[in-house]
């Protein structure tokens, strides 16, 4: 990626953000900001990339929208007059709202009721992060041609309904927040583990889902899936320096170098994980298994029993057979790699799977390590929660929460239960109101397992 595509990338979501904030229209946005960034093209090169790239890619966007508005506007009939006075007259004012990242606003706008959650999901992916419909369409297991025509649906509902692009009442807020938080991970995600590019790390992307999931945060602090999302992306964001050789080459988890995973982040996660104390979707177990890992000393220290427990709460949540193909992996560093591979047969042939490269990476693991297989399967991460270049993450259908937070009654009488089982009892219960734990200190400088003291079970 050259250093203006990397600008590009950066700046786009911000920028059409913006811009459909101000115009009130998707198209108009995307097209402004598709002209600045060919006239940057033209005048970047000799002139240098401006120190504020996005607001001088905004300020030409903007003038590109009025010229196209004002135009419009003096055709006979005059349709667009009334607009173009509208937008004319706005300027650069902000809005009183509690909403005041443009992004954000724009992914709480593309989570209308009246669009379908996929396309939801590809329309924010496409006008917040930049992605393109090849990798939305490999970050939601659907074929480009389905993904392209999501999107032009969904503009063109927004459009001939006369959806506003605006955030809608405090209200609607918490009933729109599971798009919001699934665009966010999706955004992580493809940075993580990315799909398209050179790289199998796109930091731009990695740096945008936690800064996005933090912003949210701060919008909603009493939403504990936000924490909990928020936490796992610190969580895994914490290796991300240690992921990848100087080839480019992602290395597996077992051989990263722990002294060199960022503690600060860690730290940060596992406070996120506090405070995500009684979330009720799926990212509150994915974020638990981040956390084990970040936790243990070693990779031989790795409390894999408490892993599986919570990829069993995570299947049981998603139905996913990505979780359960993952799952597998777990299994067999558990109970042996037969194990693991028998578990691995029970999904294997589930049709969801057919287009993905999921189950011959984890089978070439198990069969390596059990001893029937001595080639190393190229990319093969040695474990699930770190998919190699050739492996699919877990999808974002299956990381984004469905089950709504749990109702916890403060008069209801509910048993005690202490001790370091109480982890495993937790993720395996149908139902819980909270759990509180402490961190020990680690030997290497790295904080030490958590220690679970006290969870509180509904009725």
């Amino acid at each position: 990626m050259t250093e203006l595509d990397g600008v590009f990338r950066r700046e786009w979501g911000p920028a059409v953000a913006a811009l459909a904030r101000w115009s009130g229209d998707l198209s108009v946005a995307e097209d402004a900001v598709q002209e600045a960034c060919a006239q940057a093209l033209r005048v970047w090169p000799a002139d240098g990339v401006p120190v504020n790239a996005g607001a001088w890619l905004t300020t030409v966007a903007r003038n590109r929208a009025l010229d196209r508005l004002r135009r419009e506007s003096a055709r006979p009939g005059k349709e667009l007059a009334a607009v173009y006075e509208q937008v004319n007259a706005s300027g650069s004012a902000g809005e009183l709202h509690p909403v005041r990242d443009d992004e954000l606003r724009m992914m709480f706008t593309c989570a209308h009721p009246a669009l379908d959650r996929s396309s939801q999901l590809a329309l924010t992916l496409r006008l917040i992060s930049g992605l393109t419909v090849t990798e939305i369409a490999r970050a939601l297991l659907q074929s480009d041609a389905a993904v392209g025509q999501r999107i032009t649906r969904a503009k063109n509902k927004i459009r001939q309904a006369n959806i506003p692009l605006r955030v809608p009442p405090p209200e609607l807020l918490d009933e729109r927040t599971p798009h919001v938080l699934g665009c966010i991970y999706s955004v992580f995600t493809e940075g993580y583990w990315s799909t398209g590019g050179p790289s199998a790390i796109r930091d731009e992307l990695c740096d945008e889902g936690v800064r996005l999931a933090g912003e949210l945060c701060a919008l909603m602090p009493g939403n504990r899936d936000a924490h909990a999302l928020t936490a796992l992306v610190l969580l895994h964001d914490s290796r991300r320096r240690t992921r990848v050789d100087t080839a480019g080459a992602l290395i597996p988890l077992d051989e990263q170098d722990r002294g060199q995973w960022d503690r600060g982040r860690i730290a940060r996660g596992l406070e996120q994980l506090r405070l995500a104390e009684g979330a009720g979707g799926s990212y509150l177990p994915q974020a638990v298994i981040a956390a084990l890992h970040a936790t243990a000393p070693t990779w031989q220290h790795t409390d894999w029993a408490t892993i599986c427990v919570a990829y069993d709460r995570l299947a049981e949540m998603t139905g996913s057979p990505v979780v359960r193909a993952n799952r597998a992996l777990a299994v067999g560093f558990r109970d042996g790699f037969a194990a693991g591979l028998a578990a691995l047969d029970e999904v294997a042939e589930d049709p969801r799977l057919a287009r993905t490269n999921t189950v011959a990476p984890i089978r070439a693991d198990l069969l390596r390590r059990a001893g029937r297989s001595t080639r190393p399967c190229a990319g093969t991460a040695s474990h699930s929660m770190v998919p190699g270049p050739n492996r699919p993450r877990p999808s974002c259908a299956a990381a984004s929460p469905n089950v709504s937070p749990l109702d916890g009654r403060a008069d209801a009488k509910v048993p005690q239960i202490n001790g370091f089982g109480a982890l495993s009892r937790l993720l395996a219960a149908k139902s819980y109101a909270s759990v509180k734990f402490r961190v020990t200190a680690g030997s290497t400088g790295i904080p030490g397992p958590v220690v679970v003291e006290t969870v509180t079970f509904l009725r």
